[in-house]
């Protein structure tokens, strides 16, 4: 079983492949866990083995929860914080302005672009309880894996969201390159569709590179995913802040154990 997550603001959100799991540590101290099932659509029929088209899915399938836990817990996204949608604002004035210049090659213009699209999420991360919050979910899924406690687990995990930086970054660039040539930038129709060839050019590479750990292109894409994590993504939790995420895990390892398909691993607190 792969358990996936996301740092919630003052909590933890985990997915298993049929559940999702939260919990959030509340302004009086409480700790609020919430849970339910999951409707997956990336793993069925023709979607779950066409290129492409799959890892699309298999991100919408991620997201999808996402709704269902805010109305049960409330505003907790870290998208939701003011800051990253103001830095949303300003990453697409400046992607604008970056394209419009008559200077530079496409290539290098299309990959500052790409870049820049990435500083709102780096900034919501940078946010030293979010970032910690977000080691906790790394310790806590590595204890469950490697059968150990979280307090000891590894803080970098190779399946991180921040593992499709580099892909996403080389698959973006070289789509809006392709649509610059094509004289299709402006259409919204070829940019939707150029977007969603990205994603799933990304996710596909991610997946790749899990595959072929040790190959040389592998660990150089891996690179700067493992780098963000260890200088601004991630910090070293609290100890309460892994209380909040061990109750999270055990919530979706109850509810696994319950179809009998896990036993849950030792409590880290």
């Amino acid at each position: 079983m792969q358990i996936g997550g996301m740092a919630l603001r003052d909590g933890v959100l985990f997915l298993s492949e049929n559940h999702w799991a939260a919990a959030v540590r509340r302004p009086d101290g409480s700790l609020d866990v919430q849970s339910g099932t999951r409707t997956r659509v990336g793993n069925k029929g023709p979607l779950g083995t066409v290129p492409f088209v799959r890892g699309v899915t298999r991100l919408f399938d991620s997201f999808s929860v996402l709704p269902t836990v805010r109305r049960r817990l409330g505003p907790v996204l870290p998208q939701e914080d003011p800051r990253l949608l103001l830095a949303a604002g300003a990453s697409s004035l400046v992607g604008t302005a970056l394209r419009a210049s008559k200077s530079g090659s496409p290539l290098v213009k299309e990959a500052m672009v790409a870049l820049v699209t990435l500083a709102p999420a780096l900034l919501a991360l940078r946010d030293s309880r979010l970032a910690g919050f977000h080691g906790a979910e790394h310790k806590s899924v590595d204890a469950v894996e490697r059968h150990t406690d979280a307090a000891s687990a590894h803080r970098e995990h190779d399946r991180c969201g921040t593992m499709l930086v580099a892909p996403l970054l080389a698959t973006t660039a070289l789509t809006n390159l392709a649509l610059r040539r094509a004289g299709a930038e402006r259409n919204p129709v070829a940019l939707l569709l150029g977007s969603l060839v990205s994603i799933g050019g990304a996710v596909e590479m991610f997946s790749w590179m899990g595959r072929h750990k040790g190959h040389p292109l592998a660990e150089l894409l891996r690179r700067p995913g493992l780098q963000l994590q260890r200088m601004i993504t991630t910090a070293e939790p609290s100890e309460d802040q892994l209380e909040v995420a061990q109750a999270a895990m055990q919530e979706l390892l109850r509810l696994e154990d319950a179809q009998g398909e896990v036993q849950a691993a030792p409590a880290a607190v």
